[in-house]
């Protein structure tokens, strides 16, 4: 008998990530801020959580951080009706908050997997995020098909809730600081009287090539759409849950201190901004 699923959060990564979903397996959804008005086509709309609880054997959230994902968990808990069993937390949540979430789930007798996704929202529409998946291998060859539906690369990372923040955390470090340093490095060319656009061209066939000059800069920053899809304040916040993570392992931090502060400065400075214009910020900045 085919599993019910349900999707929990429609927000910019959650519906198109929904909306791949749907393509291929029928999917109840749900989202606290107004179901009916973000549900993607084909799905089912849920009024509360408890009906989608009452409907699905397996949901799927994609929700802001890890207080959400926690109180959803807890909310669950409470229900004697529910008919959920696995929950897949799409979410960046940060370590500590993934497993104090498995936990409730376990204590009401419901699996919790961390199984976090990076790819922007670009890749959450084009169906090609790759999931960090840190639980039950056995679940996740279980959940494959559906996993096939909404991404590209799927890799069991570890086999205890908070392996798959780890890594998201430490990727999202690695996204924003080849981000910060792509900026300076530009910025140091054109004053040197150099083309943007050649630099990148120039950059992407040598040893300098990273994400930033192979995607953000040519599509997001040469044309100043700077539409990446991923707001300077989620930089901020996963930096914010690498920081503490990395502190309270004791492993070296000396960049990692320095471009989080960057990235502190740059959400403070430019609030509900798309995070590629920390090149703006880096650039009009004034010297120390």
């Amino acid at each position: 008998m085919q599993q019910a699923l349900g999707f929990v959060g429609l927000g910019q990564m959650g519906a198109p990530m929904a909306a791949n979903i749907v393509t291929n397996h029928a999917l109840g959804v749900y989202d606290r801020a107004g179901t009916t008005a973000l549900a993607p086509a084909g799905t089912s709309c849920h009024d509360t959580l408890a009906d989608i609880a009452k409907a699905a054997d397996t949901v799927f959230l994609s929700v802001p951080d890890g207080q959400a994902s926690l109180a959803i968990l807890q909310e669950l808990a409470t229900m004697t009706d529910r008919r959920v069993q696995t929950v897949i937390d799409l979410s960046t949540t940060g370590i500590k908050a993934s497993r104090e979430t498995f936990e409730v789930g376990k204590a009401a007798g419901m699996l919790y997997v961390d199984a976090p996704v990076s790819g922007g929202q670009a890749g959450a529409r084009a169906g090609t995020v790759s999931l960090m998946w840190a639980g039950p291998k056995m679940e996740m060859e279980k959940q494959s098909e559906v996993l096939q539906s909404f991404t590209g690369n799927v890799f069991h990372v570890g086999g205890e809730a908070g392996q798959g923040q780890a890594l998201k955390v430490a990727n999202n470090f690695l996204s924003g600081t080849a981000l910060v340093a792509t900026s300076e490095a530009i910025l140091f060319g054109l004053s040197q009287g150099l083309d943007m656009e050649v630099m990148l061209d120039l950059i992407n066939v040598s040893t300098g090539r990273n994400t930033a000059t192979s995607d953000k800069f040519p599509k997001r920053v040469l044309t100043e759409s700077f539409d990446a899809g991923f707001r300077t304040a989620l930089e901020a916040k996963d930096l914010k849950l690498y920081m503490e993570a990395l502190t309270e392992a004791g492993t070296p931090g000396r960049v990692s201190s320095l471009v989080c502060d960057i990235w502190n400065e740059c959400d403070k400075a430019l609030p509900d901004s798309d995070f590629t214009r920390v090149y703006e910020y880096i650039r009009d900045r004034r010297p120390d």
